[in-house]
């Protein structure tokens, strides 16, 4: 085929490729907002459920552990079947959002519906990289990342901000119903933009993980994504009670989403600067280091009006952190494997999820110990970001290398 003829084969694709995004980015914000559905009602919820806090604390646990235990498998199926990956993905999430609404009163349904869409998020979440691979080009695919990855705090920071209101307008089916309603209008547009035709190849013959056992690079965005979503959650759950007991009280829910507004601000903006000025492992370096001033610098400094100051910068830096890490892989990788890579990074944030939560959780009872905790949990990020490469070869120089190891 001539050179024009690939061109204008190729035009329809490169016109709607933000539509794909934007599509793929409210998949993404949904799957977050189903997730953390129960979290900002939790006593209203446990009450017209007719069951234990705990029980529905345990609706939200179900996400992350699903995670860890498909995250690769989807990750190596998508790399192979990337449209049928994300259309059940899309699927996934729409039916468990519709399955809670069978009975908005029964906590069995809740459960159902909440294990239905939690199998479906990693099918979506590893598509980060998957999508800016597919439909963009390399100059823009850390942009693309950028706005995955962002649209995941966006999720986080709808479903805080939108629990109570709904529930007080329309008490749990209201709440429901509007989040099946969004999930399904999601799935739709989803299902839609995977007619448009990829610019680029990006599906794997085979998905091999011996290259991924024997990757330095890809253990050590690991090793940093483990430390900031770890960090990340554990601020999320613990920061209320920190606050209150060194008398900062209440304000600990406003906070947390000026951290989260400004970690969006962050996800947007530092990952194109760091890859225009390829300096990736300075911005990592930063986004750890930051962590560690923050929550010394909260324990020494006892002001809320400072602690907003503070958590503000922490959000800018740390949320950054993870497209910056997914850009990175899918540079490394290959559009071939960037789900695989991705489902792998995820996977490794989860588990810190879950480990700094309760690493935290012994020792709440001693609020600045617990901040000293968060802080030192930062360290050996630092070192672990040093030991990265300085800088990052092109996507033409990587081309070759990539190919060569292709299994």
């Amino acid at each position: 085929m001539a050179p024009t003829a690939v061109a204008d084969s190729l035009a329809p694709v490169r016109r709607s490729r933000w539509l794909v995004l934007a599509a793929f980015g409210l998949l993404v914000a949904c799957s977050q907002i189903l997730w953390l559905t129960f979290a900002p009602i939790t006593a209203q919820a446990h009450e017209a459920l007719g069951v234990s806090e705990a029980a529905i604390g345990d609706l939200a646990v179900i996400n992350p552990l699903l995670f860890v235990l498909l995250a690769i498998p989807a990750g190596r199926w998508m790399d192979r079947r990337y449209g049928a990956a994300l259309a059940a993905g899309a699927i996934l999430t729409a039916a468990g959002a519709c399955l809670r609404m069978v009975d908005p009163s029964s906590y069995q349904w809740m459960l159902i519906g909440q294990v239905v869409l939690s199998a479906g998020q990693p099918l979506v979440l590893n598509a980060s990289t998957k999508v800016a691979a597919r439909y963009f080009p390399p100059g823009q695919r850390t942009a693309a990342i950028s706005v995955a990855s962002a649209a995941q705090f966006v999720g986080i920071l709808i479903a805080a901000m939108t629990g109570e209101p709904l529930l007080s307008a329309g008490g749990l089916k209201l709440v429901l119903g509007i989040h099946a309603a969004v999930a399904v209008f999601a799935a739709l547009m989803v299902l839609i933009s995977l007619r448009a035709r990829p610019a680029f190849a990006s599906e794997a013959t085979a998905t091999s993980l011996k290259w991924l056992r024997n990757n330095p690079l890809m253990w050590r965005l690991a090793g940093l994504l483990f430390i900031g979503v770890g960090v990340f959650n554990a601020l999320a759950t613990w920061l209320d009670t920190i606050l209150t007991a060194i008398g900062q009280p209440g304000v600990a829910g406003t906070l947390i989403a000026v951290a989260t507004l400004a970690g969006i601000a962050g996800a947007a903006v530092l990952p194109g600067v760091a890859a225009k000025r390829n300096r990736r492992r300075t911005m990592l370096i930063a986004t750890t280091a930051v962590t560690v001033l923050t929550f010394s610098s909260i324990a020494l400094v006892n002001n809320v009006w400072f602690t907003g100051f503070a958590l503000a910068v922490e959000g800018f830096f740390l949320l950054a952190g993870l497209p910056i890490a997914l850009d990175w892989s899918e540079l490394d990788a290959g559009p071939t494997r960037a789900a695989t890579t991705a489902g792998f990074l995820m996977l490794a944030g989860n588990l810190g999820g879950v480990v700094l939560v309760l690493v935290v959780q012994v020792l709440i009872g001693q609020p600045y110990l617990a901040l000293a905790a968060m802080a030192a949990i930062a360290v050996p990020g630092i070192f672990l970001a040093a030991r990265l490469p300085g800088r990052v070869p092109s996507p033409n120089q990587l081309a070759p290398l990539q190919e060569a190891t292709a299994q």
